[in-house]
């Protein structure tokens, strides 16, 4: 099956005897040009090129409306620019078909404009929201003290803001007078507040200086007690001082460090060297221990009393002992002697007159009263009141466990 051809050359145009050349526009012919020196066939080709190189440059321009790639106004103006070559043709083709390509152009040109403007005031209101959150957060940070993340957090919000489509002025600038506040606020109270820590830290470095140097000081003396003393409220001072400019605070520790460590390891020698000095003293008073805890339990308080007061003045005479071992060994001497004072006061109690004093007529009144309570039930049931019986009953029944506590109590101060 064979196609249908196109049209022809001179479907659109002809070629006078003279070299004049006429393309045809629906019923009417325009001039187009004169080709004198060839023949007809030759002159129409030529025109025909013309004619494909714009129809070219047209499809080209079609491609670039329909993808969007040109603005709305780049459009119109690249149309405009090509239209004179159709409305005063120069080439022979096709040009009323030409015309209608570009007219169905305009619809959509007008149709990308629409969009167009939808979406750059869909940006605008996305816009909109956005620098205004930028301003909340702006503003939230300026009532805040995050000084060291804050800048940088500024600094991206104002980038940000940059890259974002500008408002109607009034609303812009509106905006952009509150972050700028903001960020005005904020700048203002980081910079007073480092400048009332470089304050501070000046005040730290003078007290630091007058700690490390009294540190200095008291590194050789041998007043240990004392002097270790001192040492723990200097420390404190040095805590309670606060932060020094870093240029100088490590510095001003390794001198108040070192003059500690000095003095802290000479009272260690020198405690080593009573350590073992005393080492023999303690062996001593480890025998007198033996000795000690041996007059327990008390049988004896008498015997126990007289052997721990010869065992403790023995324990004197022994003399100091290593630090190491002080605690434990005091701590068992301790024991020994509790017990004797318990076993003391346990006694005393026993032989106070007037607790049994007490003791003893706590138990004779118990037992009047016990027995006023058994001849009242006797009574109440001989008059068949059994509820009062039930309840002198009970009443008989306290009162005889709270003699035979009391007698238990008395018999403890005759003992």
């Amino acid at each position: 099956m064979t196609g249908q051809a196109g049209p022809t050359p001179e479907s659109f145009g002809r070629v006078a005897d003279d070299g004049t050349v006429y393309v045809r526009i629906g019923e009417t012919e325009h001039v187009v040009g004169q080709y004198p020196e060839g023949t007809p066939e030759e002159a129409l080709a030529f025109y025909t090129r013309r004619y494909d190189g714009l129809e070219f440059e047209i499809g080209l321009l079609e491609q670039r409306i329909r993808a969007g790639s040109l603005a709305p106004d780049e459009a119109v103006a690249a149309i405009a620019k090509v239209m004179p070559s159709l409305e005063t043709p120069n080439s022979v083709g096709n040009i009323a078909g030409l015309r209608g390509r570009l007219d169905a152009l305009k619809p959509l040109i007008a149709g990308q404009r629409e969009q167009r403007k939808a979406e750059r005031a869909h940006r605008l209101e996305e816009s909109r929201t956005r620098k205004a959150e930028i301003v909340a957060l702006a503003e939230n940070l300026a009532g805040g003290t995050d000084w060291r993340n804050g800048p940088q957090i500024l600094r991206d919000l104002l980038e940000e803001w940059k890259a974002l489509p500008r408002l109607d002025r009034a609303a812009d600038d509106e905006l952009w007078h509150r972050f700028s506040t903001a960020r005005s606020a904020f700048t203002k109270a980081r910079k007073a507040h480092f400048a009332q820590q470089d304050e501070k830290r000046g005040a730290a470095q003078a007290i630091k200086e007058r700690l490390a140097s009294e540190a200095e000081a008291l590194s050789s003396s041998t007043d240990w007690g004392a002097t270790a003393a001192r040492f723990r409220n200097l420390m404190q001072d040095w805590k309670a001082a606060g932060a020094a400019p870093r240029a100088v605070e490590d510095d001003l520790w390794k001198r108040f460090r070192g003059a500690q460590d000095v003095f802290f390891g000479a009272r260690d020698a020198a405690n080593a060297a009573m350590d073992a000095e005393f080492g023999s003293n303690a062996e001593v008073k480890k025998t007198l221990l033996v000795e000690a805890e041996a007059l327990l339990p008390i049988t004896d308080l008498e015997a126990a009393k007289r052997a721990f007061r010869g065992i403790a003045e023995r324990w004197e005479a022994a003399g100091k002992v290593p630090r190491a071992m002080m605690a434990d060994l005091e701590g068992r001497m301790r024991k020994v002697e509790q017990a004797i004072r318990g076993a003391e006061d346990a006694q005393w109690r026993r032989s106070d007159p007037e607790k049994s004093a007490r003791a003893d007529d706590m138990v004779a009144k118990l037992r009047e009263g016990i027995e006023k309570t058994e001849a009242d039930i006797e009574k109440a049931r001989a008059a068949g009141d059994n509820g009062k019986v039930s309840k002198l009953e009970s009443d008989l029944e306290s009162r005889r466990a709270f003699l035979a506590m009391a007698e238990k109590t008395a018999a403890e101060f005759t003992s």
